[in-house]
């Protein structure tokens, strides 16, 4: 790396470099890979991985190894591959929420977190806010629950998040519910998020079987709530063409 940078930019300059090789590499770049590439001392090398931890910009795997954080995932997310995916998905989604006439998302694994990428907005004055783009814990999300439930997120540690009094506030509540997921198939949140929101996603596979994607339907309670096995059911229904659309893209992806 460069030395010439002014005083007060060299340490910027050095962080910028480290995230930027974080975040082009093909897989997780372990400490020691980041230390001889830069050519910065292990002392500045750490100190400014630490930083950039702490900011949310990068985080470390299960191996300790550097991959992009949860903040730059989430406000990345737009700007992807994932975009084509929701053009071509988006017709289907419209149609799922004429169906619906609720809200309906599609999310993507990020790291630990779920970015949501697309919404249809319900027809409804009363409906679910605009998701695109905002940082919701995973177990209380359908979303989220549907991707833990079928391998497409790591599991979470330590205490959870309760931002209301239904949200699942331990990992022995939280496995119950995953096995309850995996017998119906399809996920669902009741005012765990917000009160008077409730939801229900199910996951998306690429042609392996390995999740990539879920798809969900979120609305008020009051509308929601006598109809979450009616829409379960009709995600099921409409997650396999979706699977479908997605292989196809990314086996064109493959071949270009």
């Amino acid at each position: 790396m460069s030395e010439r940078s002014p005083q007060g930019t060299q340490a910027v300059d050095r962080a910028a470099a480290l995230l930027a090789m974080v975040v082009q590499a093909d897989e997780p770049i372990t400490f020691t890979d980041l230390t001889e590439a830069s050519g910065l001392p292990r002392s500045t090398t750490s100190r400014l991985l630490s930083a950039l931890e702490r900011t949310r910009l990068l985080e470390r795997d299960d191996a300790g190894a550097y991959i992009a954080g949860a903040l730059f995932a989430l406000y990345s997310a737009r700007h992807d591959r994932w975009s084509d995916v929701v053009r071509l998905a988006r017709p289907m989604l419209q149609k799922l929420q004429k169906e619906t006439a609720e809200t309906v998302n599609l999310g993507i694994p990020r790291g630990d977190t779920v970015v949501q990428i697309a919404q249809e907005n319900t027809r409804y004055v009363l409906g679910a806010r605009d998701w695109v783009g905002v940082d919701v814990p995973p177990h209380c999300s359908a979303l989220g629950k549907a991707m833990y439930a079928f391998g497409g997120l790591p599991l979470p540690e330590g205490p959870l998040e309760t931002p209301t009094d239904q949200a699942i506030g331990t990992r022995d509540r939280l496995d119950d519910e995953l096995r309850r997921i995996r017998r119906l198939g399809y996920a669902t949140t009741h005012e765990e998020l917000e009160i008077g929101l409730t939801a229900v996603a199910v996951p998306i596979r690429d042609r392996a079987g390995a999740v990539i994607a879920a798809l969900g339907v979120s609305g008020p309670t009051v509308r929601m709530n006598e109809r979450v096995d009616q829409i379960g059911r009709l995600l099921l229904q409409q997650s396999e063409a979706l699977s479908d659309l997605l292989r196809t893209r990314m086996l064109e992806e493959g071949a270009a």
